[in-house]
């Protein structure tokens, strides 16, 4: 009989729950997304976060189980997420998990967002029947975070060994994404419009501006992002032909037109130029700096997870880097690549297994560390 594991995730802007057999087979998996509650603020807002998660996890946590065809009775442990995140939402999930875990009287397993983020990837890996190799390098890069690991594991144990190669100075990849879209009137999230627009400009269209690649003096392996974001801003600026524009999609977006089709005919080739050389810049900097820490750790595998992940430009660019220098690459689906709770489950079945569990004194960590 296999051990089938409910998973529950509340770490940010996702209510989410999912049930996981054994920690590879996905039985069902339900996100609630909060993206049109923040996208009016340009971007999460913690109170209104936690009100959504405590709306919504009950009756996501129902369908996760209607959708695996189980009882609560059915489960054998629960996984929740413990941090890192916003503490309020991390108490939503972490509260319920605990009511449920002593009514039902079901392990509890206290699960790192971060590890569940790695675990996406093994979860992807499964299903195509390829099973990543270690000792690995492995990029979290999100809206949240920008931070490499190694990746290993004592085959005596069934858990994962992490060491922290690296990580962001400042602004996440995907904070930077965000931000710049902002400045350019193009919506909440950023990630995805930018990502399409960049595919866009016009072939041969000049860049308006070059960023130059970022250079961090205590570890070159570290990242960051706020340099490009604020150049980004010091060029509008000084360049008063965008201001047309960006009012126009301003007003575009009042009126709901967040659309690619509806924002693509606002965008001038100059502007989509500009989107196309930031998105270039950081996809630049996320690859050739995880590809050097793979060559100096020797890694037999590159992995690369969170909500960035589910860029287009960054997949493609990896596989290619990773094909000549002979590293298996692996991404999860871009469903599983943002916040979802079938990662947090897969996550916690080999903490099940090393009894790694928690009581009802567990508490919410917003800055818990991987490694």
């Amino acid at each position: 009989m296999p051990t089938r594991i409910l998973g529950i995730e509340s770490s940010c802007d996702e209510t989410a729950a999912a049930v996981v057999a054994d920690g590879r087979e996905i039985l069902s998996s339900i996100v609630a997304s909060q993206i049109d509650i923040h996208r009016q603020y340009g971007g999460v807002v913690p109170e209104l976060a936690s009100r959504e998660h405590l709306r919504q996890i009950v009756p996501v946590v129902r369908e996760a189980l209607s959708k695996a065809n189980l009882t609560f009775q059915d489960i054998d442990a629960i996984g929740v997420t413990q941090g890192p995140g916003l503490v309020g939402a991390l108490l939503v999930g972490i509260t319920y998990a605990k009511t449920l875990a002593q009514t039902l009287n079901k392990p509890l397993v206290p699960v790192n967002h971060l590890e569940g983020h790695v675990h996406a990837v093994f979860l992807e890996a499964h299903k195509a029947g390829k099973w990543p190799e270690l000792p690995a390098v492995c990029l979290i890069v999100s809206g949240g975070h920008t931070v490499l690991y190694e990746v290993t594991q004592d085959p005596t144990q069934p858990t994962f060994a992490y060491k922290r190669i690296s990580q962001t100075r400042d602004d996440a990849a995907g904070e930077a994404y965000d931000k710049v879209a902002k400045l350019l009137a193009l919506g909440y999230p950023g990630g995805p419009i930018l990502d399409r627009l960049a595919a866009a400009a016009p072939v041969g269209t000049p860049a308006p501006v070059r960023f130059a690649p970022t250079k961090t003096r205590s570890n070159p392996l570290d990242f960051s992002f706020s340099g490009i974001k604020t150049a980004v801003l010091y060029h509008l600026r000084e360049h008063c032909e965008y201001g047309s524009e960006i009012l126009a999609r301003q007003e575009a977006l009042k009126r709901g037109e967040r659309k690619f089709e509806q924002l693509l005919p606002l965008c001038s080739p100059q502007t989509l130029a500009l989107v196309r050389e930031f998105q270039n810049s950081v996809v630049r900097d996320l690859v050739d700096r995880t590809m050097l820490a793979a060559q100096q750790f020797n890694a037999a595998s590159v992995l690369v997870s969170g909500g960035v992940a589910a860029n287009s430009q960054l997949r493609t660019t990896f596989e290619q880097r990773g094909q000549s220098a002979g590293i298996a690459t692996y991404f999860p689906s871009r469903a599983l690549s943002t916040d979802n709770a079938a990662m947090i489950a897969a996550a916690a079945y080999p903490q099940f297994q090393a009894h790694h569990l928690a009581g009802p004194t567990l508490n919410a960590n917003p800055n818990l560390k991987l490694a």
